[in-house]
């Protein structure tokens, strides 16, 4: 109620998300008008990056990674379990760190995913890790954006993710990625190896659209906002 209270003071309510979006809608259950304009990356910073398993001492075989926090919500056993169902030998590379992440080790070890945890990474180790990905596993159904995603496309990187929250926007179903059903690891293993061997095309359309998902972007569409106003 208060959230609804607060908001309804706005002359327009701006979500990341349409997802968002409409849950600002329905379920808090605003009367203000709510647009959504997608947060941007700054892809001055956020682009590919030569030879960037160096870096980190990653394989060179088929490599599946996440990064962010490694929260229980974001159900990133999902992805231990898919990985372990694919038919190729497939590292899987973890930055970040959390609550989750003794469990995924173990899950790891039992299911026999080669799994690398690389812990927290500063900012500019992050574009070396998204471009040193052939495939950015998301199945985290709890995001309001999701911006690590977009990070990764700029980077070049298509990503793998659930069809739920904010993600069924921000992963353009066979443009920039693929989606699967939430706590699905089946469905999602089934969806990282389509976006392998579709990862050449999946690339180029990430890097086609570098340019929508900058910051500078999102800051002219926001500008729009107030001009309306």
């Amino acid at each position: 109620r208060y959230e609804r209270w607060f908001l309804d003071h706005a002359d327009v309510v701006v979500a990341p998300s349409e997802r968002t979006g409409t849950h600002v809608e329905d379920v808090v259950g605003v009367d203000t008008e709510v647009t959504v304009v997608p947060n941007g990356v700054d892809t001055d910073v956020f682009a590919p990056v030569e030879n960037p398993r160096e870096r980190f001492g990653l394989p060179a075989g088929p490599l599946v990674g996440y990064t962010g926090r490694h929260g229980h919500e974001k159900r990133l056993e999902v992805l231990v379990e898919a990985v372990a169902r694919l038919d190729r030998d497939v590292a899987l590379v973890f930055g970040g760190d959390g609550p989750a992440r003794e469990d995924l080790e173990r899950l790891a070890t039992e299911s026999g995913v080669d799994a690398r945890f690389l812990g927290f990474l500063d900012r500019e180790d992050l574009p070396a890790f998204y471009a040193a990905l052939d495939v950015f596993g998301f199945p985290s159904p709890v995001e309001t954006q999701g911006l690590v995603a977009l990070e990764a496309n700029a980077c070049g990187t298509p990503v793998t993710g659930v069809n739920a929250g904010a993600l069924a926007d921000t992963i353009e179903e066979g443009v920039t990625g693929y989606r699967a059903p939430a706590d699905d690891p089946e469905a999602l293993a089934a969806a990282i190896e389509r976006t392998f061997t579709d990862r050449d095309r999946l690339g180029r359309n990430c890097l086609d659209r570098r340019d929508e998902l900058s910051v500078d972007h999102a800051v002219d569409r926001l500008e729009a906002v107030y001009d309306r106003l």
